[in-house]
C-alpha cells in the first residue's frame, strides 16, 4: 500500500506541474482578447504574427492588442502606434513585402491584400489622439 501512494502522489506532482506549465497558455488559446506590449514576451510570442513583429516602429510609444471575433469568424492582431500620423514607412514595408494596396476597404483606412485569401491588413490614421492603427485580420 505505501509503494502505491508513492506512485499516485509521484503521478499527482507530474500532472500538477505539467498543468502549472501550460496553464497561461491554455489561457491564451481560449482568450477572447488581449492588450500587451512587446515586454510580455510571453503573450507578444504567442500572438503576434510575424508581419506584426517586423513592422518599422514608427513611434517610440507602441503596444499591441487581439482579439477572437465570433460570426464570422476571425482574429485580428493589431498594432497602435501613438503621436504619429505618417504611415508612409509602414505602407513602403508593406509594399516591399508583397502585399497590394486596394482601392477601396470596407473600413476608413487603407487595405492592403497578399496571396492569401483569408489575410487581409488595414492601416487606420486617427486624428484625435494622433495614431496609426496596423491591423491583421485572419478569417476563417
Amino acid at each position: 500500500m505505501c509503494k502505491s501512494v508513492k506512485v499516485l502522489s509521484g503521478i499527482i506532482i507530474v500532472v500538477a506541474a505539467a498543468l502549472a506549465c501550460t496553464w497561461p497558455y491554455i489561457k491564451m488559446e481560449f482568450a477572447g482578447s488581449a492588450h500587451y506590449t512587446e515586454q510580455d514576451k510571453r503573450e507578444y510570442q504567442f500572438y503576434t504574427p510575424d508581419i506584426l513583429k517586423k513592422i518599422p516602429h514608427i513611434s517610440s510609444q507602441y503596444d499591441f492588442d487581439f482579439a477572437n471575433i465570433t460570426g464570422p469568424a476571425s482574429h485580428v492582431y493589431a498594432i497602435r502606434f501613438y503621436d504619429t500620423n505618417d504611415a508612409s514607412r509602414v505602407d513602403a514595408y508593406l509594399n516591399s513585402m508583397g502585399y497590394k494596396k486596394q482601392e477601396a476597404c470596407h473600413i476608413e483606412a487603407a487595405c492592403w491584400s497578399s496571396n492569401d485569401p483569408q489575410e487581409l491588413i488595414t492601416v487606420s490614421t486617427l486624428e484625435n489622439p494622433e495614431e496609426i492603427l496596423v491591423s491583421v485580420i485572419y478569417t476563417f
